[in-house]
């Protein structure tokens, strides 16, 4: 489906001494509803598995939980005109699904539907497009203790609660995401436990990754009835993966790694199929019993658009002996089936989650997906960087950020150069905020948070982005 707001990005850009993105170009930023909301218990809102988890101790670094986050519930409207300062033309937020529908089903909570048509309002007030994710991992505790994704019917009780965010924003709301990153909520929720809900199965964390999807694609027939005009999507966390050498050992580790991070989603969703060498991977872990006749068909129904997550490259090889243990998010329960493979650290610089800056694999990840796979229109539904910062003097110089989205931009206006049709560029995130199982120790924001304040400072990386956006392009190098 077409859309007149954004006209293909293909063929359009300025060769003069800037580098101009297309007309139309969709600027934006992104936050997570558990992760800045607050108001845990507000409003009709009751625990998710985020809640669970960030209470258990052990769970989350110093015990930090999300009750409070950055009290977004409280201050968006305040958020909302930062927003506007800034120039964003484009806020991609969350719908925290226990504050919509307490229980994972049955009716609304009016309440909780209340706070988003406020923000939906907000937005639109200050002529900033919403982009709406419907699940960014908050699931309500009381489906988790009916089985939670491994179990089937949690898609359709997707499916149900998509529906009535529909009838409440439909209206006013164009751009929608299904799932935001469902490697992540397959993964490292029920395969290495490291994040919500903390169960470790690698048999129950393929069938989470199957029923995600399945919900996405009932999510997406549901919307597609009740709200033909939107422009439907889902948001993927994607690695170009590269073999340590040219080795069939090492080759092998990274066709492993990259049917595991990459095309376990993008098949079904794009293909309607898995890869076969995926189902060889995984003949140890399951024999995808759980896929039922039909399912590939619903989980392929047409899409809208793409979203692309990019933070960084994967570098992979065979293993050997007394290598290091491996990081929480590539430790061997995080992948099952490739307990053999192992990720190769490279000495480049690196973020303060100890992630390998490399953006040129924007280019490399975003014409994968453009050639391989569709010509939907494409958007960085996420990218950004953790880095220490510091307030001196009222001020927070974020150099390193400033450095990282340059450079990434840089290589998303080449992906554009090459003929793949990006149409939007989300800067994660808005604001510093809870990091997940890392609590309030990382920063991603380019605003930041003083968390016993609550006062908030645009960092250098914020004005810098704000002027990106007044130029629609970067400055020539």
């Amino acid at each position: 489906m077409s859309n007149p707001d954004h006209p293909p990005a293909v063929g359009v850009l300025d060769q003069g001494p800037e580098l101009i993105f297309p007309p139309g170009f969709l600027w934006g930023a992104a936050t997570a509803a558990y992760q800045i909301e607050g108001a845990a218990t507000e409003g009709g809102r009751t625990p998710s598995i985020w809640d669970t988890f960030s209470h258990t101790e052990g769970r989350v670094v110093a015990g930090h939980t999300g009750d409070v986050a950055c009290d977004h519930y409280h201050r968006m409207p305040s958020d909302v005109r930062l927003m506007a300062e800034l120039g964003l033309k484009s806020y991609r937020f969350s719908v925290s699904w226990p504050r919509v529908q307490p229980g994972g089903s049955g009716p609304a909570n009016t309440e909780g539907l209340d706070f988003y048509r406020r923000l939906v309002d907000e937005l639109l007030g200050h002529g900033i497009e919403p982009w709406l994710t419907l699940y960014h991992w908050d699931l309500p505790q009381p489906l988790e203790d009916a089985g939670g994704w491994p179990a089937r019917d949690t898609a359709g009780r997707f499916a149900d609660y998509a529906e009535l965010v529909a009838d409440a924003l439909g209206d006013r709301v164009t751009y929608w995401t299904t799932l935001n990153e469902p490697w992540c909520s397959a993964f490292l929720g029920y395969g290495s436990g490291v994040h919500a809900p903390g169960r470790s199965d690698g048999a129950d964390a393929v069938r989470a990754g199957h029923h995600l999807m399945l919900g996405h694609g009932l999510a997406v027939q549901a919307l597609r009835a009740s709200r033909p005009q939107a422009q439907l999507g889902i948001t993927v966390n994607l690695y170009p993966v590269t073999p340590a050498s040219d080795a069939p050992a090492d080759v092998d580790a990274a066709r492993r790694i990259d049917a595991l991070a990459n095309r376990f989603f993008l098949d079904p969703v794009l293909r309607g199929s898995y890869p076969t060498d995926l189902a060889a991977d995984l003949r140890e872990v399951t024999d995808f019993g759980h896929v039922r006749d039909g399912d590939l068909a619903v989980i392929s129904t047409p899409l809208d658009l793409v979203g692309v997550n990019y933070y960084s490259r994967h570098v992979v090889a065979a293993p050997v002996e007394g290598a290091e243990p491996e990081p929480y998010w590539r430790a061997p329960s995080c992948w099952p089936g490739s307990e053999d493979v192992r990720f190769v650290t490279r000495g480049v610089p690196v973020t303060d989650m100890n992630w390998e800056i490399d953006a040129p694999g924007l280019t490399e990840t975003l014409r994968r997906v453009h050639e391989e796979y569709t010509d939907l229109p494409l958007y960085v539904t996420e990218n950004g960087s953790a880095f220490v910062d510091a307030v001196i003097d009222g001020q927070v110089d974020d150099v390193d950020r400033l450095a990282y989205f340059d450079a990434h931009l840089r290589a998303a206006h080449e992906a554009i150069s090459a003929g793949v049709p990006l149409r939007g560029y989300f800067a994660w995130s808005l604001m510093d905020n809870f990091e997940w199982a890392w609590g309030y120790t990382k920063r991603f924001g380019m605003v930041w948070v003083d968390y016993d304040s609550q006062a908030r400072i645009p960092k250098s990386s914020a004005r810098w982005y704000a002027e990106v956006i007044r130029r629609n392009g970067l400055a020539a190098q």
